[in-house]
């Protein structure tokens, strides 16, 4: 018998049904698996405790509803620790030709769009948070196939079919969720660096949004949810470092300061510079150039 790949073409070019070639439940109590490969596609669930599973590229902690999907012939082995028991939920399943009236793959990945791009990735495994959903799946078809029946086998695709489309919408939702991450990392870049060119300016969120060419409103959470600051209380604090070297490295007025950092109060400045430092301009100053004496002494 051929066993296919999750991602093998020929899913998506031919009719071919999963089908489960084992499955169990099993405490592990202590072990240490050597390096191995299925020809099948595997699933290892961890209902409780914890383990690690390494692959050929990295060491990956799970616990308790985390669980990896690997492709088949990916090498890979399960520790669990001395004194730290891990019960899991493993299935290993490949694809058939299709038999029956129930949905293809392909069938499945032409009415389901994330089915469809999962089965393009060409991933050799994805590590998962189950929101609980998986793990009923998975509970559900093994129910199913320790049952005698002989007219289970569409139930089984039934379960089959739902944990692919379930498994895909995850994958393909976190991919997601990875692209708009690295973009916000791309706007919040450019936005500090835009402060960093223009602290000296009147700068409103408005005119930063215009300049990366994103809505201000969203510019203004991914900033805040990246950095931990609002943009303002980060130009802000900007502008008082920048305050703090030119009182320090400069003989410009303490009254003209202000102006140098893109504020246009002197007062404001003033109390602004107050809070963040603990000390107004001019006592900054001051102790600055007392510890040069200091040091020069």
């Amino acid at each position: 018998m051929n066993y296919i790949s999750l991602y093998q073409r020929e899913l998506v070019t031919n009719h071919y049904h999963p089908k489960v070639f084992a499955y169990y439940f099993k405490q592990w109590e202590s072990y240490n698996m050597p390096f191995h490969a299925h020809k099948e596609v595997e699933i290892m669930y961890v209902i409780n405790g914890r383990c690690t599973v390494d692959t050929e590229d990295e060491s990956i902690s799970m616990k308790k509803g985390d669980f990896i999907l690997l492709d088949s012939n990916v090498y890979h082995r399960l520790i669990v620790e001395k004194d730290s028991p891990c019960r899991m939920l493993n299935v290993e399943f490949s694809f058939i030709p299709k038999e029956g009236c129930f949905p293809s793959i392909k069938d499945l990945a032409m009415e389901n769009s994330n089915l469809a791009e999962f089965l393009l990735l060409g991933r050799p495994y994805a590590v998962l948070k189950d929101p609980n959903d998986i793990y009923y799946t998975l509970k559900n078809l093994v129910l199913e196939l320790d049952k005698k029946e002989k007219d289970k086998e569409i139930v089984i695709q039934l379960h089959l079919a739902q944990l692919l489309i379930q498994i895909s919408r995850m994958v393909m939702e976190e991919r997601k969720n990875e692209r708009d991450y690295q973009q916000a990392n791309v706007y919040v870049k450019k936005t500090i660096e835009y402060l960093h060119q223009n602290y000296d300016c009147n700068i409103q969120v408005k005119d930063i949004g215009d300049t990366v060419n994103i809505h201000p409103g969203y510019l203004h959470r991914i900033f805040k949810k990246q950095t931990g600051f609002t943009i303002m209380e980060y130009l802000t604090s900007l502008r008082m470092e920048k305050a703090k070297m030119l009182l320090a490295d400069t003989d410009i007025p303490v009254i003209e300061i202000s102006y140098y950092v893109g504020i246009n109060s002197r007062q404001y400045f003033s109390n602004l510079f107050k809070k963040h430092s603990n000390m107004t301009p001019i006592e900054y100053r001051k102790s600055v150039s007392q510890d040069i004496v200091k040091f020069s002494s």
